[in-house]
């Protein structure tokens, strides 16, 4: 009798954003998927945002832009949507009665929108000012979809964290030293108006542009495999389509550009680009040798997300 494989199917690859049961756990706990999230009970949602027109602003603003703000329609309350707030708090109600609800935190428990509007939740039902957080998992109960309005974020990109005074008159040294410090981690960083969830960033060395995409990531790769082939997936002089990263369920593919590009030069080349890319979209023939090739390279090639 053959002997049997011992490559079990906890072994298998997966691809497109799948997490495999021995992968690292997507929530950030630093287990292997299968003994957190994946574990009986878990509760790992993929793609947290679905559903809210914002989706791909939301991803961006919680993965990899520095400093931006966006304010939420909940009932009668202000709400203010930050990438990052002051320490690194969940959320904060303000001295004025806001409240201000931060993206960049990793509580861990699975589901971010769950988690979102467990804080949001436990925030407008309090006018004590502070810091709002999470020790324990929240169980169920509405998530970000179910308290705040659906529709697209106004997002104001900051070049650093003044705006943590908000409702503040004076700053005392530790605050000072904080912004200080928060604000020597900031690379420039600008919101692309002729397409949505484009963000461009000065790194230093090099300047890049992510665009975060709301399409299924097979469709993607072979869009973007075919303009490659046919020489169409530049977005300006010296540009490179250098590969993609996932998050949150979305793909999001990362051009290097030259230094000294700027935002405003790649607004025109974006738009052009994204007909480009909805045509290659729309053509469902097989791919051909060269574009199977470079669709290979283009899903072995992943960025870091900052």
């Amino acid at each position: 009798m053959a002997k049997k494989s011992r490559t079990k199917a906890r072994d298998r690859v997966t691809t497109d954003g799948e997490v495999g049961p021995r992968e690292p756990c997507p929530c950030g706990s630093g287990k292997r998927y299968k003994a957190c999230h994946g574990s009986a009970g878990g509760a790992y949602v993929a793609r947290p945002f679905a559903g809210l027109v914002a989706e791909r602003d939301l991803v961006a603003l919680r993965e990899f832009v520095p400093s931006a703000t966006a304010p939420l329609t909940v009932g009668d309350r202000a709400v203010l949507l930050g990438s990052l707030l002051p320490a690194a708090a969940p959320a904060m109600v303000r001295d004025s009665g806001e409240v201000w609800l931060g993206l960049q935190v990793r509580h861990g428990f699975g589901d971010p929108a769950r988690d979102l509007g467990a804080v949001l939740e436990k925030a407008l039902a309090t006018d004590e000012p502070g810091i709002v957080g999470l020790v324990d998992p929240p169980g169920a109960g509405p998530r970000l979809q179910d308290l705040v309005d659906d529709e697209p974020l106004a997002v104001t990109v900051h070049d650093g964290f003044e705006w943590w005074l908000g409702d503040v008159d004076e700053r005392d040294e530790e605050m000072a030293q904080a912004l200080e410090q928060a604000n020597g981690a900031v690379a420039p960083t600008a919101r692309l108006t002729a397409v949505e969830a484009a963000y461009w960033v000065d790194a230093g060395a090099k300047e890049h542009l992510r665009w975060v995409l709301p399409h299924e990531e097979r469709a993607v790769l072979d869009a973007l495999a075919r303009l490659h082939v046919a020489g169409g997936d530049s977005i300006a002089e010296g540009s490179k389509l250098v590969g993609m990263f996932r998050a949150h369920g979305l793909v999001t593919p990362v051009w290097d550009l030259p230094p000294g590009t700027g935002p405003e030069a790649i607004e025109e080349p974006m738009a052009a680009f994204a007909q480009r890319l909805e045509e290659a979209l729309g053509q469902h023939t097989d791919l051909s040798s060269e574009e199977r090739s470079a669709r290979t390279m283009l899903a072995n090639s992943q960025v870091t997300l900052r």
